[in-house]
């Protein structure tokens, strides 16, 4: 008996790995397929209300972003995903609100502000999908799970899972965590200075917005010369 529970496990590890590389291939694949428009996945948290400076700021920031042609990404649901997906709603153009919902005790429904839902059961599933799609990521204030997304972003980017990409802390609160890094990982060399390159603190709409413009800029004139090389 215990032998033949010895092949069945083998044989089902061996399955499951044969999964995850076809899961991984798909990932690589759609990344490459990419997008006609400029992505930016924007964190946040769920707890902050509306009338809130924050709730404003980040809806504004999305609102001009969509406005100059950037489709906006969060977690669809309430607080500050819910501003960042209706900014990019009132921003106009042909920018979409995505929201990759998943379910929680205190967001059981997606936010009204999307022109597309994805449905996650995990967080795990949710984090790839946001690296998968977006070019940018921008993080506003939040908790644990805001947290987890800005060091998993950072950290596929350090071993080159992903692309290189800006990682943007808008607001006040950021200052201390970068400071922490540098003067305990950072200082016993457990990471390394070019690790913050693409690590950029801001405190306001204008200077995250001067950041992207460039990049946004660039993909669109890259994404045109693709095509004319395509048309030739």
């Amino acid at each position: 008996m215990q032998i033949k529970e010895k092949v069945v496990r083998k044989f089902l590890s061996k399955k499951i790995q044969q999964l995850n590389n076809i899961v991984a291939d798909l990932d690589s694949l759609v990344t490459e397929i990419g997008s006609n428009y400029y992505r930016v996945s924007i964190f946040g948290s769920a707890r902050i209300k509306e009338g809130t400076s924050d709730y404003t700021q980040v809806y504004t920031l999305a609102k001009k972003l969509a406005q100059n042609k950037t489709d906006i990404v969060t977690g669809g649901g309430p607080g500050l995903m819910e501003a960042a997906n209706a900014g990019a709603k009132d921003g106009g153009s042909d920018s979409k609100s995505f929201g990759l919902h998943i379910d929680l005790p205190f967001e059981t429904t997606p936010n009204d502000h999307l022109d597309v839902t994805y449905h996650h059961k995990r967080f795990s599933s949710r984090l790839d999908e946001f690296m998968r799609i977006s070019h940018a990521v921008i993080v506003t204030p939040g908790g644990i799970g805001t947290i987890l997304e800005l060091l998993y972003t950072w950290q596929l980017i350090q071993v080159q899972h992903i692309s290189e990409r800006p990682i943007i802390l808008l607001g006040g609160m950021w200052g201390g965590l970068i400071d922490w890094m540098k003067s305990e990982p950072l200082k016993k060399n457990l990471i390394g200075k070019n690790d913050f390159k693409n690590i950029i603190i801001v405190q306001d709409v204008d200077e995250a917005m001067y950041i992207l413009k460039p990049y946004i800029t660039d993909f669109y004139e890259n994404t045109q010369e693709n095509k004319k090389q395509i048309l030739v």
